[in-house]
């Protein structure tokens, strides 16, 4: 039997928590199942696909009491701050997402800091040479960045493609990891994974 939302103990209630962050605030969508917590959703500023009305009905936990919770905001905050984090993903809620999405996140969460992949050779890495317009879906509905880097996912051409916050935001998190441009706003292929 679930616990009302507000206690933090057991619930499958889903319940939120504001992470402040030098990009602007980011939403944390979690539950606390007596198996864990499970992140369900990181929604990053600007999103547009954020449902607001939805995540005005849920119940806000300014200070959750979880460890690992409280270090995966850290961390978030740590991410965008610049440094080099790595991310626990045992805590993302990837069951939720369908067997090819979770493929494309997990070849993606693989891509290391500095470093960018294409759509089209993500797609060779998980076995399916011709999605790579699927890899790009997958990619855009991913719902855990920055934890699921999907910011080092390119255009073959090394345009930036597109980002859930927005492409300033895409570039400025390549700039942080060491990612070059040309003066076109092409991203220089120096370090490409897979």
């Amino acid at each position: 039997m679930d616990q009302s939302p507000g206690d933090q103990s057991h619930t499958t209630v889903p319940v939120t928590t504001g992470i402040a962050t030098a990009f602007g605030r980011i939403r944390l969508i979690w539950i606390q199942p007596g198996t864990g917590p499970k992140v369900r959703r990181i929604i990053l500023p600007g999103d547009p696909r954020a449902d607001t009305a939805m995540i005005e009905e849920m119940v806000l936990i300014p200070e959750p009491r979880d460890d690992s919770i409280r270090t995966l905001i850290a961390g978030i905050q740590s991410f965008l701050a610049g440094h080099d984090v790595q991310f626990d993903i045992g805590l993302l809620d990837l069951d939720r997402c369908p067997p090819f999405q979770r493929r494309v996140l997990l070849a993606e969460y693989g891509i290391p800091r500095g470093h960018v992949s294409t759509y089209g050779r993500i797609a060779r890495h998980i076995g399916s040479p011709r999605a790579s317009r699927a890899v790009g879906s997958a990619l855009a509905g991913n719902p855990f960045p920055p934890v699921i880097p999907c910011h080092r996912a390119l255009r073959s051409d090394g345009r930036l493609g597109g980002f859930q916050a927005g492409l300033a935001m895409k570039r400025r998190l390549l700039e942080m990891e060491g990612v070059r441009f040309r003066e076109d706003g092409r991203v220089l292929m120096e370090r490409v994974w897979y």
